[in-house]
């Protein structure tokens, strides 16, 4: 390292006038990053962390923002006194940001690939070699048959891949200095790890610094060198990595630390139901593939695509099944048919001993009162035109005789509250949240019907870690008080390991190791599952 940072932010701060007054987002902030060091931003939701860090590349709208004082050193030069034409030279070839949201990022009328190619050209590469350099970057972080997949649109990627994608264009010119808002957030385990891998020998190779802005402590412990924690704007706790996992001194990291899932072990026993009585789901002999009509399996071709294959277990009221697997294991696809959004090629899909799929529309209208799905992406879930309040509601509109009209607004707000909102949040419009806060808008409407099950799509995996806490914990306690059921789709192995009571693990479509999570975890048969442990970055104590 020199003795010169790569980048160094004194006394940055950085307000958002309003109607209701200034809103002081960065206040005298300074952190720094040295060549070859990964700086970790930790902070919940709102703390100023991404705003801090999109400054640097003038990514933050001015107006409305006003960056009222501080400097943003790069290499020894001051960026806010620079012009726009000299800072769009060094933005994506010597700084380069991973952004949090990549279907956000990615334009949907290009193909990946142009738009990966798209970052070299600007900087004066030749067609040719930036073809070249797009297929090596897409096999680098994990997309396979990068040859095909190039020339394919966003729309046809998880949200995982998009991720990967999204690293692939940022470190497309190896840059000095990585900017990675949330880069792991949305990626399966063995995905993170390999990405995390990428990342530290491109540093080793490279010299490049690495601000990593996250909210996952597990990969802190991982990749950083040194943390900042950032909470209301203000920087209040910064040291090296050690020292901040292992002895926090501020109250708030304290606070983060306690939250983290797994961190204080589990109770087997918890939410252990009594499996002599009947199921209530009961999954038998399920499997969905794609071009072939509900009931003609015998007539798909060999290479027709299995999403789900001969998928069978079953779920106990007051049960939580954790459904854990890497992208495009089935996970999602069999969550959809759970909720008849679609429906099996073959096998059957019992809910309170009835085949869900020889009920009529109004038998199937009573039972999706009874079964809800919190979608693993809130922004496509809830409805921009709509305001929080409206959104809760919407499930007593629907079901009119749940809730009289008169106690919607009381009811919607307790629900907010319960899940870490605001109650004067309930008159604003999706857009004026963060990407955490809009999921817990989405896990509130999961709740106003009260149902029997929820099916969690990856429904905290957006969320700060004390949020997921806090919503967790409502998660347990309304399991422990109602008997409520979970199907709980992640890639978390802590957090399932933390939450669930049984688990399934899924690989390219089949299930491959099932049973209590206390033996998954701690003796597992399958290979798959083994390479899933062994991959996490949450230190498991019990597993093997």
């Amino acid at each position: 390292m020199t003795d010169q940072p790569l980048l160094d932010i004194r006394n940055l701060s950085i307000d958002f006038p309003s109607r209701r007054g200034v809103v002081h987002a960065v206040n005298d902030v300074s952190w720094s990053v040295n060549p070859g060091e990964t700086l970790a931003i930790l902070g919940e939701s709102g703390s100023g962390k991404s705003v801090s860090a999109s400054a640097v590349l003038d990514l933050v709208d001015a107006p409305p923002a006003v960056i009222s004082s501080g400097q943003i050193l790069y290499r020894g030069q001051d960026l806010l006194k620079m012009p726009r034409a000299e800072r769009r030279q060094i933005n994506g070839k010597n700084i380069s940001m991973i952004f949090q949201d990549p279907l956000a990022a990615l334009n949907p009328v290009y193909p990946v690939g142009w738009q990966i190619a798209e970052t070299l050209r600007v900087h004066g590469v030749d067609r040719n070699t930036a073809y070249a350099r797009v297929i090596d970057l897409l096999r680098k972080v994990g997309i396979d048959d990068p040859e095909r997949r190039a020339r394919q649109y966003p729309h046809q990627f998880s949200g995982g891949q998009r991720q990967r994608i999204m690293i692939a264009s940022a470190i497309a010119l190896e840059p000095d200095l990585l900017i990675a808002d949330e880069p792991t957030s949305a990626l399966d385990v063995t995905v993170q790890a390999q990405v995390l891998r990428l990342l530290k020998a491109l540093q080793a190779e490279s010299g490049m610094g690495m601000v990593l802005i996250t909210h996952d402590l597990g990969v802190v412990e991982q990749v950083a060198d040194r943390v900042v924690v950032m909470q209301n704007g203000h920087v209040v706790e910064s040291g090296t990595a050690s020292e901040i996992m292992n002895a926090p001194q501020h109250p708030y990291t304290r606070k983060l630390l306690d939250a983290m899932p797994g961190r204080h072990g589990f109770d087997p026993q918890a939410g252990v139901t009594d499996r002599t009585a009947r199921p209530l789901l009961e999954v038998d002999c399920v499997s969905r593939i794609y071009g072939v009509l509900p009931g003609k399996a015998l007539d798909a071709a060999p290479n027709a695509v299995r999403a789900v294959d001969d998928a069978s277990f079953v779920l106990h009221s007051g049960e939580t099944l954790g459904i854990v697997g890497e992208s495009g294991s089935g996970k999602s696809t069999l969550a959809r048919m759970l909720l008849g959004l679609d429906r099996p090629t073959i096998g059957t899909i019992r809910f309170d001993g009835k085949d869900l799929n020889a009920m009529s529309g109004a038998e199937t209208f009573k039972v999706r009162r009874r079964m809800q799905f919190v979608f693993q992406d809130p922004t496509a879930s809830l409805n921009p035109r709509m305001t929080i309040g409206q959104i809760v509601s919407e499930p007593w509109a629907i079901h009119s005789d749940v809730l009289p009209k008169r106690e919607w607004r009381g009811r919607a707000i307790e629900l907010l509250e319960r899940v870490g909102m605001k109650a004067d949040h309930i008159d604003r419009h999706p857009h004026q949240f963060s990407g955490g806060q809009r999921q817990r808008i989405a896990i509130a409407r999961a709740l106003a019907l009260q149902p029997e099950v929820i099916v969690c799509d990856e429904a905290v995996s957006a969320l700060d870690v004390s949020i997921q806490a806090q919503v967790i914990d409502l998660l347990k306690t309304l399991r422990r008080d109602f008997g409520l059921s979970y199907i709980f789709i992640a890639h978390d192995l802590a957090l399932v390991r933390d939450f669930a009571t049984s688990v399934i693990v899924m690989y390219r479509g089949q299930i491959v190791e099932q049973g209590p999570t206390v033996s998954v975890y701690t003796n597992p048969q399958h290979d798959y599952t083994k390479r899933l442990l062994s991959a996490s970055v949450v230190h498991l104590p019990d597993a093997a």
